[in-house]
């Protein structure tokens, strides 16, 4: 039995802290071993590769960079599955983006963000550092893998509680690391989510050459869209997003890159054909994006995040279809099911 009381103070957290600190580390790794071995395999990459996806982007936690033996409570093997997945993207003609997914402290207080109790606990000097620390073992370790396309500094940081000039101190300092064993590795900057304007990321000069910013589009997470109905949705992604996306393509600095999206709404009792005229909608409009799109996620209970599930039954079509020369990406995992794979 437990003994001790923890508090959750914001959101229902099921990340990879409360699997690891729940489970305890001899049951934890029994499970999390066994996870990595089979949720994702070299057929997923082949199952890719035929359909016209030409990278990945791999979530992974902090603690890879202590791998085999991060702190606790935290499961070595991460590193393992990630040169695991590095050699299954050079088998079958991938590129790979490495996403710190994770920070210490937590950026948004998410779970998947790893976050204890829901906390923001990123925005500390000594947090900061471990992440540049991160970084820099990921950029030294891959820099010189031909199937390295970008490393992410750090996904979705916090609007209400990251401020712009630490995260953009931050993403200036991880730029010239990355920098420091590659100069052609794209450095990819992830948008602060909630109320917060990428064009801030546009106008704080983040670095000199190959540089990224990484929107998250969903028609979900917000009353806005609760009430919206099928044919609004899709006009959503016309009327709202295709500006933008346009807007930031002709902005000077970074490439742009749909980074996350998914083929999932509000809407309840959908059919099949909304739900493909939807996704083509996305396609479409997210296929004008500079840098390309990528998918989250790959494999999920969840069907409709399932991007395997989606083509195999047709609520999604056209994908393998787009001829551009960006980059059409999926996230090679599931948060709640797959970042313990990855990281």
């Amino acid at each position: 039995m437990a003994t001790f009381e923890m508090t959750i103070v914001a959101n229902n957290l099921h990340g990879d802290y409360q699997l690891a600190n729940g489970y305890g580390p001899e049951q934890a790794k029994s499970v999390l071993t066994e996870h990595r071995k089979n949720f994702v395999s070299g057929s997923d990459f082949l199952f890719m590769a035929q359909k016209g996806i030409n990278a990945v982007r791999i979530p992974v936690g902090w603690w890879i960079a202590y791998d085999p033996d991060p702190p606790a409570p935290f499961i070595g093997g991460s590193l393992n599955a990630l040169d695991r997945a590095f050699y299954w993207a050079q088998i079958y003609g991938l590129k790979c983006i490495i996403d710190l997914h994770a920070a210490p402290g937590s950026q948004n207080g998410m779970e998947h963000s790893a976050s204890r109790d829901g906390s923001v606990d990123w925005p500390s000097e000594a947090n900061i550092q471990k992440t540049l620390d991160a970084i820099n073992f990921l950029a030294q370790r891959y820099a010189d893998n031909p199937c390295l396309l970008g490393i992410e500094l750090l996904n979705e940081p916090s609007a209400a509680a990251v401020p712009l000039d630490t995260l953009v101190s931050y993403y200036k300092t991880g730029y010239q690391i990355v920098r420091s064993y590659s100069n052609t590795a794209y450095v990819i900057f992830c948008q602060r989510i909630g109320n917060a304007d990428p064009m801030e990321l546009y106008q704080a000069y983040l670095g000199a050459s190959n540089t990224v910013v990484d929107l998250h589009y969903y028609n979900l997470f917000d009353p806005y869209f609760e009430k919206l109905n099928a044919t609004e949705n899709i006009q959503f992604i016309y009327k709202n997003r295709l500006p933008q996306v346009q807007s930031l393509n002709r902005a000077n600095g970074p490439l742009v890159f749909i980074g996350e999206w998914v083929n999932e709404w509000n809407v309840t009792n959908a059919s099949q054909v909304q739900y493909q005229l939807f996704g083509n909608a996305q396609l479409e409009v997210y296929g004008e994006a500079s840098f390309g799109w990528s998918y989250w996620t790959l494999k999920c209970n969840s069907v409709h995040w399932d991007y395997e599930w989606n083509i195999k039954n047709r609520y999604l079509i056209g994908g393998s279809l787009l001829i551009s020369p960006s980059y059409m990406l999926l996230v090679a995992g599931c948060l709640m099911y797959l970042l313990p794979l990855l990281t």
